[in-house]
């Protein structure tokens, strides 16, 4: 059985990023655990922060809680992050909570010559989000994830899947959301033949 994280950075109740992500995970097998980041305390690295993790990562010592979310991420099999479109990328609190799972000995280590090798069980992140305009191919969040989790984390898939021009004055939201839920299914019908 597959081990499913969702990261859930919608904030809004009615988050229609929060809609498509259910969707998809309807779609998955597995257990789905949720990190809902409006409602957790994760600090963003600052000085005291980073000599705590520092010190703790030359140790070779994760048993701290500052490392469950590296933790988390690393055991999980199928990763879905829900991050709507803000100002080009995505809620703020997204890289505050990559940045704890940015853990060196943890989700990734240098090789000899300086290259990162991943170190997570992560076989796929699925990427969503919803914008009111146009997000087109200048999806700023969806590539600082792709890169990250697939050069550092060294995970082989990552994907995205988006729906855009929501708020947009005579837009059908509804059918632009069933869109790309017909586009999800589609994709999930071709991979489960």
């Amino acid at each position: 059985m597959n081990k499913i994280l969702f990261v859930n950075a919608c904030v809004r109740p009615e988050s229609r990023t929060a809609v498509l992500a259910h969707h998809i995970l309807d779609k998955l097998d597995g257990s789905i655990e949720e990190v809902r980041l409006a409602e957790e305390d994760i600090k963003p690295l600052d000085l005291q922060l980073l000599k705590k993790r520092d010190e703790y990562g030359r140790a070779g010592d994760f048993s701290d809680d500052m490392f469950r979310y590296a933790k988390q991420f690393a055991e999980s099999d199928i990763v879905v992050v829900a991050a709507p479109y803000w100002d080009m990328s995505f809620p703020a609190m997204l890289k505050i909570y990559f940045e704890a799972v940015s853990v060196q000995g943890v989700t990734f280590r240098y090789s000899e010559d300086g290259m990162p090798v991943g170190l997570t069980n992560v076989k796929k992140v699925i990427y969503v989000t919803t914008a009111g305009g146009p997000v087109g191919d200048f999806n700023l969040g969806f590539d600082y994830v792709r890169s990250l989790c697939g050069m550092l984390y060294g995970i082989p898939e990552v994907v995205c899947h988006k729906a855009e021009f929501l708020d947009i004055i005579g837009a059908d939201v509804d059918a632009i959301l069933r869109r790309t839920m017909d586009e999800i299914d589609r994709e999930y019908e071709e991979e489960n033949k």
